[in-house]
Order: C-alpha cells, then structure tokens, then sequence
C-alpha cells in the first residue's frame, strides 16, 4: 500500500495494476450478465439481483479510488478504466459519483483517460442535480430526447471535443435501434 514504507519493484507495481484491471473487467461483466439475465422476467427479485450486484461493484470502486486514485487508463488500460466508468454510473451515492467526477476531470486534463469519460459522468450528474447537462449524454428513457442540455446550440461542439458525434444522428440511431427491437 503507498505510504506504508515498502519499497515496492516495478513488477509489484505492474501485478496490482493489472489485478485492479481484471477485477474491474470482471465486476462489470458480472453486471452486464445479471441484466442480461433479469431482461426477460424484471420483476422485484430480479431487480433485488442487479441492485446487490451495483452496490457490491460501488462499494468495491469505493475502495479502489480511496487507496489508489481514479482507476485511469494510464493505470489499468482504457478497458479497465471505462468498466470503472460504468460501475459508477450505476452507483448509488451521488456523493462518490461528484467525487469521481472531479477526479475524472483532472485525469482527463492530464491525459491519463479519455475526455468521453468526463463528458458521461459530468452529465451524469448534472442530471442527478437537476441542472442541465453539458454533452447530451443522457437520454429520458420515457421520450427518447436529451434531458435539458446547458447551451444546446454548441452542444455539437462540445461533443465533438470529447470524441462524441453530432446528438442529432445519436438519437436517429437510438431511436431506430428500438425500432428494429421492436420497441
């Protein structure tokens, strides 16, 4: 652990990033399993499932960030870092997800993560806090558009900035996805 007064070799160093990268890789698949799972019969127990499996997965985040930082692609490989991303976004504490959120701002800044990843855990929360979002990364489920943007005539641009593509032909391609499923 840092800060403990061992001296610590390249190899240990490169054995815990790659167990955190695997551990994050497999939470999330474990995830993405449940929901899998749970999609034909969602009722109450199969909600109970993948509630305990996203609390389980923040709790484990929770515990990562606090001993090693942000898991940033620098640290664990963009893969890692993006179901770290993912863990988040399901998480319950909109406390740790603020948290997170700064820590995602810097690490991007910095070039240890991708800008996507900020642009979808900002928006993230600025929906939670009822404020307008910055990218149009969230979609309300119930009408298929972007909850309230800040700024919407430049929304493209600050897509564009993050790797996104323009939100018109996002949505077209959201809304004609469901379509095809016959939703």
């Amino acid at each position: 652990m840092p800060g403990d007064g061992r001296v610590r070799g390249p190899h240990q160093e490169v054995a815990r990033e790659e167990a955190l990268a695997a551990e994050l890789i497999r939470r999330i698949e474990e995830e993405r399993r449940l929901a899998r799972e749970i999609r034909p019969a969602p009722g109450a127990p199969a909600r109970h499932r993948i509630e305990r499996c996203r609390n389980d997965n923040a709790r484990a985040l929770r515990v990562m960030v606090d001993r090693h930082g942000w898991p940033t692609a620098e640290l664990v490989g963009e893969p890692a870092s993006t179901a770290a991303l993912m863990i988040l976004l399901h998480a319950p504490d909109l406390g740790f997800q603020l948290l997170c959120r700064d820590l995602i701002a810097e690490a991007a800044a910095d070039g240890g993560c991708p800008t996507v990843h900020h642009a979808y855990i900002a928006d993230h929360c600025a929906v939670e806090l009822g404020q307008p979002q910055f990218y149009g990364t969230r979609i309300d489920p119930a009408t298929l558009t972007p909850y309230p943007l800040r700024h919407p005539q430049t929304v493209d641009e600050r897509r564009h900035d993050v790797g996104l593509g323009p939100l018109g032909e996002h949505l077209r391609t959201l809304r004609s996805g469901l379509r095809t499923k016959g939703f």
